[in-house]
């Protein structure tokens, strides 16, 4: 286990944005079936009864356009916007007639979602990490609709504008599919976008403090070591407050992205280290490859010498993101979009105090990093609930907001107000770019475009849109080209739920949120080693060989069903 590829926040894959980025990640769970509304047939069989009529099937949308409003959730709790406020959602349901009430939970996500699952009614739309456990918990329970029964009986159109990739992915054991992605990637966007891909994957250093201690070589244990002690040295102060010499991704029950969360199967280290997902067709534990603990044991020695403070272990992301807003990290192992509303606030104030990308932890052979770009699984995906108040109507709205028409609606919002033909080309106008460029919250809230509702956006179809990258989004974002790589057949291999799998990996994920902190807080590699070796004892003992085993074989699986969908 322990072989996943990106993050939350994702793969992962807002990374194709520009200065218009929005959190993700991506991480990994498993799929199952569950009961549908009529006999079991294949993905294959299903798309092949509505493909006729989806060839002349027009936009369902257009067919009903009264208004109404969904209830649609969103398990993000940092979500900030509301439906109606901004021209672009104004624009969208004066168009559709579809209104849209977000429901956002205030606190922990996973309990708002439980909850919600165990009241046995769900709103009418939900959007959620496609690694989440709530998924197949929503599936087997009956919760939500498949989605091509759906559009069989209410829109064929849906058909039309679906990526057969895409639903032949999700499609589960009973041949339906009951979630669409969004910032997903076949392996055919990867031969015709491939080169446009970047990766959300990155180690940053402030600038002005990477220069000031001489644009030292942290690819090895001890230059990154030494640099870390440099900056402190001569920086032990941003503003008052202590520099904080290393910045990671938040520790939770399951780990921490930016080393390894156990839950999510995702490690940037193990990722920037060019350790192997397999070896001769069989998956690697790399939580156990020598270079990874090894570098573990780096961060445990930058404890120990007082490189490590102790914010990273208690501060949660509004924590982390504020200390990136006054620049207080000297250097960070974390997504670069999760930080680029705060980078381009240091880049406008003075550019030498923003965030960039440079080489970070390596091998000992220094090979170039294998960084998570976009995948097959997307970032979240999208779930219509067995309540929803209108079948008809909720399926049609899906359909518009995936078609080509809809993405553009949401990238570039209402012709002459945020966007015109410049120059022959459909494009942002000046005053919207700069204000895009410059200040993304307001931007979100004066004009709604770009993705600011991001559940069903189209990363590939996007870059006909998009304008070019400017600083400090630019350098992070060309950084990753040429080191990133599809994943995919990685994704979704994870036992979970209540299945003897499901209960030993939710057991080894846990003993390793509690075990990670500890190791790295340890006084010697001695202690590191003993520590080490009983959490390798307590997850063999918790089933280990029975979760590797159901990887294995969904791992397999994954392989034949990308080569299937790739001919």
């Amino acid at each position: 286990m322990f072989i996943r590829k990106s993050r939350k926040t994702m793969t992962t894959l807002l990374a194709l944005f520009t200065a218009v980025s929005i959190t993700a990640c991506s991480t990994d769970k498993g799929a199952t079936n569950t009961a549908s509304p009529e006999p079991a047939k294949s993905t294959e069989a299903a798309q092949q009864t509505a493909v006729p009529a989806a060839a002349k099937a027009e936009e369902g949308w257009k067919s009903d356009t009264k208004p109404i409003t969904f209830d649609w959730y969103l398990n993000f709790s940092w979500f900030p916007n509301k439906w109606g406020v901004d021209p672009t959602s104004q624009y969208i349901t004066k168009k559709t007639g579809v209104s849209v009430n977000f429901i956002v939970p205030a606190g922990n996500e996973n309990e708002k979602l439980n909850t919600m699952i165990a009241s046995g009614k769900l709103p009418d739309f939900i959007t959620l990490g496609w690694y989440e456990d709530a998924v197949k918990k929503m599936i087997e329970g009956n919760m939500v609709l498949p989605l091509n029964e759906l559009a069989k009986q209410y829109d064929p159109y849906f058909f039309k504008v679906a990526d057969p990739a895409k639903t032949s992915w999700y499609t589960q054991k009973d041949g339906n599919f009951y979630g669409y992605p969004n910032a997903s990637s076949s392996t055919q966007d990867y031969k015709k976008y491939g080169e446009n891909f970047v990766s959300n994957q990155t180690f940053l250093v402030r600038k002005d403090m990477y220069e000031a201690i001489g644009k030292p070589d942290m690819r090895t244990s001890e230059g990154f070591l030494n640099a870390l002690k440099a900056a402190k040295e001569k920086f032990p102060e941003v503003n008052g407050q202590p520099l904080i010499p290393l910045g990671l991704n938040e520790f939770g029950d399951t780990g921490n992205y930016s080393l390894l969360d156990a839950n999510q199967n995702s490690s940037m280290l193990a990722n920037f280290l060019a350790i192997p997902y397999e070896k001769d067709g069989k998956l690697y534990d790399r939580s156990t490859d020598p270079e990874f603990v090894s570098w573990l044991k780096t961060f445990r020695k930058a404890n120990e010498t007082g490189l490590l403070s102790k914010d990273i272990f208690i501060d949660k992301r509004p924590q982390i993101e504020e200390k990136v807003a006054q620049g207080r990290y000297f250097a960070m192992l974390y997504q670069r979009s999760d930080l680029a509303k705060q980078n381009i606030s240091l880049y406008q104030k003075d550019p030498n105090t923003a965030y960039i990308a440079v080489d970070g932890p390596a091998n000992s052979k220094k090979d170039a990093p294998v960084l998570a770009g976009p995948g097959i699984s997307g970032w979240t995906v999208t779930l219509i609930s067995k309540d929803v108040k209108d079948k008809a109507r909720a399926i049609k709205f899906l359909s518009y907001l995936i078609s080509e028409e809809g993405n553009k609606d949401l990238f570039l919002g209402e012709k002459g107000v945020s966007y015109d033909t410049i120059n022959g080309k459909e494009q942002f106008k000046p005053e919207v770019l700069d204000l895009l460029n410059k200040d993304r919250a307001s931007f979100d809230k004066k004009y709604g475009s770009s993705y600011t509702f991001w559940m069903l956006m189209d990363t590939n179809m996007n870059l006909k849109w998009s304008p070019p990258s400017v600083e400090p989004i630019k350098q992070p974002e060309e950084w990753t080209k040429g080191k990133t790589k599809s994943l995919s057949q990685y994704d979704n291999i994870i036992p979970t739920g209540t299945s003897v799998e499901g209960i030993a990996n939710s057991k080894i994920a846990q003993n390793w949120g509690k075990t990670l902190p500890k190791l790295l807080l340890t006084k010697s590699d001695a202690e590191f080693d003993q520590l080490f070796d009983k959490f390798q004892k307590d997850r063999i003992a918790a089933g280990l060989d029975k979760v590797q085993a159901y990887e294995q074989k969904e791992f397999e699986s994954n392989t034949k069903k990308i080569a299937e969908f790739s001919k």
